[in-house]
């Protein structure tokens, strides 16, 4: 509506600076002066009026930028005047400068709410420019960098010339490690940067953690776990020597004393040679965790050789249990490059792979149309893996955190120990073993080598 009226004013003002000029023109050649004077003072004043017109309008829109500029909203400007389209005008840029104003008002309520959210992270983040000036940084990263306020780099100086010379040469992507001493104690930090832009300034996003605390709580959470598990387990074997040498003694107890052997029955001696065969045989079974223990304990480091991904993976599945024909369990193997090699302790990496084939199986027994498939091949990060995949019965998310705890089995056999003794290996070769499961749908073991 407002650009219309703007139109006809201007349209109709120089349509009659058109005729004015058409008029002039007439006039003059049929020598008619006096009206050719008229038609030119009106010419002239329309020409003016309509400068003043359209320079009246544009001042009025710079005008409102300006004050948008400055974030001045308490600009309005007058709706009642005599002519219409000015009012329309008028009307239609204050209604803009309300809705600008509430667009600022909600920008500026998101930004505090994302800057309150950065307070309160438990990690230390922080943003300078290419001049080492400090433009955001949350308490945490004062309280680990050990220094308030921080408006410039130059200030990390004064808690350590290395950490200041650290981030001086930071550059997007790194990825450090730094040991903060003070008079107190010592912090392990690690410190990653990425590059971002606001408003054309390219700035350096800084997120610094003390991992030790992560450390600890995740060492304290392992060593629960594992003292949980090693609790079940020796309970488990001498809850039963307990009870039966308390049975027995009371054989060769009674209220006067020892009992006499002229006073045993042939049932008291059989139940007692049972009872110490149980006995024995827990005894034994306690040996034997206690020996996959030092095992967990005692594995060496690899004795590294170039080794040929087909070559490993049909070793792999030669040596895996032959399974049964009825159950269709179909057996792939993948292998992308093919001359792709890996660097590894071959006896090792074969054991993790075929401890991990084992439980793939067993996750398909009496499964029809089961399928594992040992693929090897390279990421885009140019990082080498070697995956087993089975369509088996999964891992509940209940327990999926707990089957690299040493010890910790579902089965009924086994020493538990299979995963954690293959997630060592693989840390030994400077790897990780991860697992993803989705039940009755798939589960993947990938061993990721650096």
């Amino acid at each position: 509506m407002v650009s219309r009226h703007i139109y006809l004013q201007l349209v109709l003002r120089i349509l009659f600076i058109t005729i004015s000029a058409v008029g002039l023109a007439f006039f003059y050649f049929n020598r008619q002066y006096l009206v050719s004077t008229a038609m030119l003072i009106a010419l002239v004043v329309q020409t003016a009026y309509l400068i003043r017109y359209v320079n009246h309008t544009n001042r009025k829109i710079a005008y409102f930028f300006d004050a948008i500029r400055n974030e001045d909203f308490t600009l309005r400007f007058p709706e009642k005047l005599s002519i219409r389209s000015l009012e329309e005008l008028n009307h239609s840029l204050n209604m803009l400068n309300e809705q600008i104003q509430k667009i600022h008002l909600k920008k500026q309520e998101q930004e505090q709410y994302y800057q309150e959210i950065l307070k309160q992270a438990n990690i230390g983040i922080l943003t300078f420019n290419e001049k080492g000036h400090i433009l955001f940084a949350n308490p945490t990263v004062e309280k680990l960098l050990n220094h308030k306020p921080l408006n410039h780099i130059k200030q990390l100086n004064q808690v350590d010339e290395k950490l200041y010379a650290l981030f001086a040469a930071l550059k997007p992507f790194d990825r450090k490690l730094f040991q903060l001493t003070n008079e107190r104690e010592k912090t392990q930090l690690t410190i990653k940067a990425t590059s971002i832009s606001i408003d054309d300034q390219s700035l350096l996003l800084v997120v610094i953690q003390d991992i030790h605390r992560e450390l600890d709580e995740k060492e304290t959470d392992s060593w629960v776990r594992l003292i949980r598990v090693l609790t079940h387990e020796i309970m488990n074997t001498i809850t039963p020597i307990t009870s039966i040498s308390e049975s027995i003694l009371k054989y060769f107890k009674g209220e006067n004393g020892v009992v006499s052997i002229n006073d045993f029955t042939e049932n008291q001696i059989n139940s007692t040679a049972k009872g110490l065969e149980v006995i024995k045989e827990q005894g034994t079974d306690l040996m034997s965790f206690v020996q996959s223990y030092r095992t967990l304990l005692n594995v060496p480091d690899p004795d590294k050789e170039i080794v040929s991904a087909k070559k490993l993976l049909e070793k792999v599945k030669i040596l895996m249990p032959q399974t049964d024909a009825r159950n269709h369990i179909k057996i792939d193997v993948l292998i992308e490059p093919e001359n792709l090699e890996f660097f590894i302790d071959e006896k090792q990496v074969t054991q993790v792979l075929v401890n991990l084939s084992k439980n793939a199986l067993q996750s398909l027994h009496q499964q029809e149309n089961g399928k594992i498939k040992i693929i090897a091949g390279i990421t885009n990060e140019g990082e080498k893996y070697i995956e087993v995949w089975d369509n088996g019965s999964g891992i509940s998310p209940e327990l999926i955190n707990e089957i690299f705890v040493p010890f910790f089995t579902t089965k009924n056999t086994g020493t538990g120990i299979g995963l954690s003794l293959s997630k060592q290996i693989m840390h030994k070769h400077g790897g990780n073993l991860k697992v993803s499961s989705i039940q009755n749908k798939e589960t993947v073991f990938v061993l990721n080598f650096n």
